[in-house]
């Protein structure tokens, strides 16, 4: 820490005042954005939206998981066969890359899906 930035921070503990505070004074909590309540309790609930069946979503979001793992199982059984075919000596090919990276982006979609 420079010499001068430190007496600062000394002379001004000395004084009573915490750093925190000189940090955080420029903040207020009003720069935080908040969502109107309405006078039902119900929060920013609106009565214009539709109604989401969340089973539904579910069901959807299982059926879209199930075929992109059955992607992804054809997508592996390729990419294991290209592999066996290739000379060991030999630097992978493109094609064998690039299937790759859309196993990867199948995967990390899939997985994203199942967190929700």
């Amino acid at each position: 820490m420079i010499p001068s930035r430190r007496k600062l921070l000394l002379a001004l503990g000395a004084l009573g005042i915490p750093s925190g505070f000189l940090v955080t004074a420029g903040y207020s909590q009003s720069t935080i954005p908040r969502r109107p309540s309405t006078a039902d309790g119900k929060g920013d609930a609106d009565s214009n939206a539709p109604n989401i069946d969340s089973k539904n979503i579910l069901e959807a979001n299982q059926k879209d998981i199930k075929k992109n793992v059955e992607r992804l199982f054809q997508l592996a059984t390729e990419l294991k066969a290209e592999v066996d075919k290739t000379d060991e000596v030999k630097v992978l090919s493109v094609a064998l890359l690039k299937k790759a990276e859309e196993i990867e982006k199948l995967a990390h979609s899939i997985r994203s899906r199942a967190l929700g």
